[in-house]
């Protein structure tokens, strides 16, 4: 049986890349990948590095999805790019990934990210880099809906 302590451990250290081969967490990173009740993939998106556990049932993430290449570089929609909630039934690690029965119904999985997931972590580190240090700090609360100005 694992505990909520253990598979948490493995969700925070997924996303911050401390499972990277090289010793270099920019090496390494995490996806959520979502199924139906059948089996049926139905979402993927590589991670971004932060989140926040909230009531022992839920975890706020920030899949990456609403980038794209533009004149002024890659970009990313921060309407689109919004924080999403995982509620959860139970959780458990499989092999060094985490395993949860969301309350939906459908099961996700949070997984060291592939090469193309890694690619999009490493186009929205370049493209947070150019928040101010009060954007940066404001996504990485994960307590907003929405965002309005910059990059909306």
């Amino acid at each position: 049986m694992t505990t909520d302590n253990q598979w948490q451990q493995r969700f925070s250290d997924l996303l911050a890349g401390n499972h990277s081969t090289t010793g270099d967490a920019v090496d390494a990173g995490a996806r959520l990948v979502v199924f139906d009740p059948d089996g049926s993939e139905v979402f993927r998106a590589a991670l971004a590095r932060h989140h926040r556990f909230v009531d022992d049932q839920i975890v706020w993430i920030r899949p990456l999805t609403g980038g794209q290449d533009t004149p002024d570089g890659y970009l990313f929609n921060l309407g689109m790019t919004r924080r999403r909630s995982l509620q959860w039934e139970s959780a458990r690690l499989v092999d060094d990934v985490v395993e949860i029965d969301l309350a939906t119904g459908q099961r996700a999985r949070v997984e060291p990210a592939d090469e193309t997931d890694m690619a999009e972590l490493t186009r929205w580190e370049d493209f947070t880099s150019r928040l101010t240090p009060e954007e940066d700090a404001a996504l990485r609360r994960l307590d907003a809906d929405s965002w309005q100005g910059r990059y909306a």
